[in-house]
């Protein structure tokens, strides 16, 4: 799967040499599937989306540089920034309030 800008999106598995691999959970730690997760880029421009999986996860492939993610559910709206450098994959956590 791809991105509009020509980045892969999610699905590869194995060592990568940058990505953002995360977790989306509701309060008491449940993880909240079916959630879809925006990649926005340092303009605030729409590159990805992709949805998280039965466990809350869901995987980004980025280039070097400062993006957005913004999770999505129902009554809820979250951002959090994220730097993607070569060499190192981005593990972050998202706490979903009101699911």
């Amino acid at each position: 799967m791809r991105s509009n800008k020509g980045w892969p999106q999610s699905g590869r598995r194995g060592r990568h040499q940058r990505g953002c691999d995360s977790g989306a959970r509701a309060r008491g730690g449940n993880p909240v599937a079916g959630a879809y997760v925006r990649l926005l880029d340092s303009g605030g421009e729409f590159t990805a989306e992709v949805p998280t999986s039965a466990t809350g996860h869901f995987r980004f492939f980025a280039v070097d540089g400062n993006w957005t993610l913004r999770t999505l559910v129902p009554g809820v709206k979250l951002d959090r920034q994220v730097v993607a450098a070569r060499g190192r994959v981005a593990e972050i956590d998202v706490d979903v309030e009101a699911v």
